[in-house]
């Protein structure tokens, strides 16, 4: 489907999930962390019951409310004794810290007055902590039971009362307001700290498979040295294994079995150097050519796919007796690879044809490629550039938003010329509901790459423009 050099990292596999809900990508909470905060917890907890009893004279049940305090520590203890606090926890294991954590202080909560005890809203802090780590059934299972712990804690739990008999409750309404800030709370705060964490992860994911692209890429540049090098040194012993099967062929006029060796040994010592000049040159050319002209740079990123059944036509402004003098510029990895990724996508979704131009003014430097296929959907048209966007089953296969590459091919491509200091606009040729009779040629999806010439330019005099470009 895309030339060997351009093949992409496979991404994440987002559908795979046990019966716990598990996507096999777990193991992202230490041990240590969640010890951390339940000790945090503990403290918090034991404070606001001695002060609220020793100094506020509040008539708590103080054995059993401390006892349901030292059950988190025993739990702390044990979980430090039996393993490392390195220690990375699995989806289960996690989800069943944050479940004791979450009824360990509906228990207290119950102890002290229930939603009457205003710590009651700390109680969101575990179904928070589920959302940003642990899978989504997990996450909407804590969620569940903590809504269900809370509307019971609003019925049913220990009146608070000082010591001289006098009740503390608060008015009806603002208890049922505590209980639906609560709820609201476990439902808002799950969605936005799962949503936020979401993005987190898939960005740093499509950033991996950037700096890997642009890590393969570097690798070739880097394996044309070692081309040459090995050309050239390689070039001396050939020359002497040919010079001597040459003249060995020539003392063998006697034994034509061995005559007929030697004159293969030469023509195979032929054939080495034929191959390692042609490695040489290539290896040469990435060596040394650090830049080139710039529709040669656009010309190279499009050539692998020259061949995948697709007919490219290109305006390079390279013709024979172009009055526009070709601009030199950098022949960096990130140029490359973003410009193929985008040729790459082009030619997946065309139709027949695909359409590479390049253009240079005064302070700019452009590349569009278009293509006549559908083009992009509207309503992904805004997003484009985002890593792993989501498969749209209902549209039909031949349409662009089914193919899954599509959201981290265009990010690889995106980021990568966006760290060169080109800018991106993407947009289709024309309307997709249009007629075939009524579609123009370059009817699919346009993308136009452009730089400040000053940011990719090499002038004269072997230095840049007037702004060094982005490293």
């Amino acid at each position: 489907m895309s030339h060997p050099a351009n093949a992409l990292p496979e991404p994440p596999d987002r559908e795979a999930e046990d019966a716990f809900g598990s996507s096999g990508r777990g193991y992202w909470v230490r041990l240590r962390t969640l010890v951390l905060l339940r000790w945090t917890a503990i403290l918090g907890q034991a404070a606001a019951i001695l002060v609220a009893w020793r100094y506020y004279a509040i008539d708590l049940d103080l054995v059993p409310s401390l006892l349901v305090v030292g059950a988190a520590v025993a739990v702390n203890v044990a979980a430090e004794v039996a393993f490392p606090l390195n220690t990375r926890l699995s989806d289960r294991a996690a989800f069943l810290t944050l479940l004791f954590d979450t009824s360990q202080l509906a228990l207290l909560l119950y102890l002290t007055g229930g939603l009457n005890n205003p710590f009651a809203l700390l109680i969101l802090a575990p179904a928070t902590i589920a959302a940003t780590a642990l899978p989504a059934r997990a996450t909407v299972f804590l969620g569940t039971v903590t809504i269900a712990l809370v509307t019971f804690l609003a019925f049913v739990h220990e009146p608070l009362a000082t010591r001289d008999g006098a009740a503390i409750t608060v008015p009806a309404i603002f208890g049922f307001g505590y209980w639906l800030a609560i709820v609201i709370g476990v439902v808002f705060l799950g969605l936005y700290a799962r949503r936020v964490a979401s993005e987190i992860r898939m960005m740093s994911e499509a950033l991996l498979a950037t700096q890997m692209a642009l890590a393969r890429e570097q690798k070739l540049t880097d394996l044309g040295g070692v081309i040459a090098a090995a050309a050239h040194e390689l070039g001396t012993p050939l020359a002497t294994i040919k010079v001597a099967s040459a003249e060995l062929a020539r003392e063998l006029d006697d034994r034509p079995d061995l005559q007929d060796d030697a004159r293969l040994i030469r023509d195979q010592a032929d054939r080495c150097r034929d191959i390692l000049r042609s490695m040489g040159r290539a290896g040469k050319e990435d060596l040394h050519l650090r830049s080139a002209p710039f529709s040669a740079l656009v010309r190279e990123a499009a050539e692998p796919h020259l061949g995948r059944g697709k007919v490219l036509h290109f305006d390079l402004g390279d013709e024979p007796g172009a009055s526009d003098r070709q601009p030199q510029v950098l022949r960096k990895p990130e140029i490359v690879h973003g410009l193929r990724n985008l040729v790459q996508n082009a030619v997946d979704f065309a139709r027949a044809e695909v359409w590479v131009d390049a253009d240079w003014g005064e302070r700019d430097l452009a590349v569009t490629i278009s293509d006549d296929g559908h083009g992009y959907p509207a309503h992904l048209l805004g997003r484009i550039g985002e890593p792993f966007l989501p498969r749209r089953r209902d549209d039909s296969a031949d349409r662009r938003p089914e193919y899954d590459g599509m959201g981290l091919g265009l990010f690889i491509a995106k980021t990568l010329l966006e760290r060169t200091g080109a800018r991106l606009s993407f947009e289709n040729g024309s309307d997709p509901f249009l007629t075939e009779e009524e579609r123009p040629a370059r009817s699919g999806a346009v993308v136009t790459v452009s730089w400040p010439r000053g940011r990719i330019e090499v002038t004269d005099r072997g230095g840049l423009g007037e702004n060094r470009p982005i490293v």
